[in-house]
Protein backbone atom coordinates (compact mmCIF):
# COMPACT_ATOMS: atom_id res chain seq x y z
CA UNK A 1 0.00 0.00 0.00
CA UNK A 2 0.95 3.27 -1.19
CA UNK A 3 0.21 6.69 0.93
CA UNK A 4 0.26 10.08 -0.93
CA UNK A 5 -0.23 13.26 1.03
CA UNK A 6 -1.39 16.16 -0.12
CA UNK A 7 -2.56 19.86 0.80
CA UNK A 8 0.31 21.38 2.60
CA UNK A 9 1.03 25.06 1.95
CA UNK A 10 1.95 28.16 3.60
CA UNK A 11 -0.64 29.76 5.93
CA UNK A 12 -0.64 32.73 8.11
CA UNK A 13 -1.57 32.40 11.71
CA UNK A 14 -5.18 31.61 12.43
CA UNK A 15 -5.77 30.34 9.04
CA UNK A 16 -7.29 26.85 8.43
CA UNK A 17 -6.02 24.10 6.54
CA UNK A 18 -6.69 20.37 5.28
CA UNK A 19 -4.31 18.08 4.52
CA UNK A 20 -5.52 14.56 2.75
CA UNK A 21 -3.76 11.14 2.37
CA UNK A 22 -4.98 8.72 -0.10
CA UNK A 23 -3.77 4.78 0.11
CA UNK A 24 -3.52 3.28 -3.15
CA UNK A 25 -4.91 -0.33 -1.02
CA UNK A 26 -6.60 -1.42 2.12
CA UNK A 27 -5.52 0.23 5.13
CA UNK A 28 -6.81 -0.33 8.63
CA UNK A 29 -5.84 2.28 11.16
CA UNK A 30 -4.21 5.77 9.88
CA UNK A 31 -2.87 8.38 11.51
CA UNK A 32 -1.15 11.58 10.69
CA UNK A 33 2.33 12.96 12.53
CA UNK A 34 4.81 15.75 12.22
CA UNK A 35 8.08 16.98 12.45
CA UNK A 36 9.00 20.52 13.22
CA UNK A 37 12.12 21.48 12.40
CA UNK A 38 14.60 20.37 14.25
CA UNK A 39 13.00 18.31 16.46
CA UNK A 40 11.73 14.67 16.43
CA UNK A 41 8.45 12.85 15.04
CA UNK A 42 5.23 13.53 16.88
CA UNK A 43 2.15 12.13 16.94
CA UNK A 44 -0.72 14.57 16.10
CA UNK A 45 -4.05 12.29 15.68
CA UNK A 46 -5.15 8.73 15.05
CA UNK A 47 -8.64 7.14 13.61
CA UNK A 48 -9.80 3.30 12.97
CA UNK A 49 -11.23 1.94 9.78
CA UNK A 50 -14.56 2.67 11.25
CA UNK A 51 -13.98 6.52 11.98
CA UNK A 52 -15.63 5.53 15.41
CA UNK A 53 -12.73 5.91 17.59
CA UNK A 54 -10.26 8.72 16.72
CA UNK A 55 -7.03 9.89 19.39
CA UNK A 56 -5.13 13.52 19.27
CA UNK A 57 -1.97 14.77 20.64
CA UNK A 58 -3.40 17.70 23.24
CA UNK A 59 -1.46 20.46 21.29
CA UNK A 60 -4.28 19.70 18.74
CA UNK A 61 -7.29 18.58 20.22
CA UNK A 62 -9.74 21.28 19.81
CA UNK A 63 -8.14 22.65 16.53
CA UNK A 64 -8.23 19.34 14.26
CA UNK A 65 -10.34 16.80 13.24
CA UNK A 66 -9.61 13.74 11.54
CA UNK A 67 -11.51 11.94 9.21
CA UNK A 68 -11.69 9.23 6.50
CA UNK A 69 -13.73 7.88 3.62
CA UNK A 70 -12.84 4.78 2.90
CA UNK A 71 -14.57 4.47 -0.22
CA UNK A 72 -11.72 6.59 -1.51
CA UNK A 73 -9.29 5.35 0.66
CA UNK A 74 -8.42 8.44 1.85
CA UNK A 75 -8.18 9.96 5.25
CA UNK A 76 -8.12 13.80 6.18
CA UNK A 77 -7.12 16.11 8.48
CA UNK A 78 -8.44 19.79 9.01
CA UNK A 79 -6.48 22.03 11.11
CA UNK A 80 -8.13 25.31 12.40
CA UNK A 81 -6.56 28.10 14.25
CA UNK A 82 -3.13 27.53 13.05
CA UNK A 83 0.08 28.71 15.06
CA UNK A 84 3.35 28.74 14.19
CA UNK A 85 4.42 26.67 15.87
CA UNK A 86 2.74 24.13 14.26
CA UNK A 87 4.88 24.16 11.16
CA UNK A 88 6.00 21.31 9.85
CA UNK A 89 6.29 18.31 7.75
CA UNK A 90 2.81 16.52 8.08
CA UNK A 91 3.19 12.70 7.33
CA UNK A 92 0.14 10.32 7.07
CA UNK A 93 0.83 6.75 8.23
CA UNK A 94 -1.55 3.27 8.03
CA UNK A 95 -1.47 0.00 9.07
CA UNK A 96 -2.96 -2.86 6.68
CA UNK A 97 -3.99 -4.98 9.49
CA UNK A 98 -6.18 -4.25 12.63
CA UNK A 99 -4.18 -4.64 14.80
CA UNK A 100 -4.09 -3.48 19.36
CA UNK A 101 -1.95 -1.16 19.34
CA UNK A 102 -1.55 2.82 20.24
CA UNK A 103 -2.27 5.09 17.58
CA UNK A 104 0.00 7.70 19.38
CA UNK A 105 2.68 5.09 18.23
CA UNK A 106 4.99 4.52 15.30
CA UNK A 107 4.93 1.15 15.82
CA UNK A 108 1.60 0.33 15.27
CA UNK A 109 1.84 1.73 11.69
CA UNK A 110 3.37 -0.41 8.33
CA UNK A 111 2.81 2.49 5.75
CA UNK A 112 4.20 5.58 5.43
CA UNK A 113 3.77 8.67 2.96
CA UNK A 114 6.40 11.16 2.10
CA UNK A 115 5.16 13.59 4.07
CA UNK A 116 3.52 17.38 3.30
CA UNK A 117 4.94 20.75 4.52
CA UNK A 118 3.03 23.16 6.40
CA UNK A 119 4.14 26.40 7.22
CA UNK A 120 2.73 28.93 8.60
CA UNK A 121 3.43 32.84 9.41
CA UNK A 122 2.66 34.99 12.07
Amino acid sequence: VQLQASGGGMVQAGDSLTLSCAASGFTSKMGWFRQPPGKEREFVAGINRAGTIVDYADSMRGRSFISRDNAKNTVYLEMNNLRPDDTAVYYCAASRFDSWGDYRSENLYTEWGQGTQVTVSS
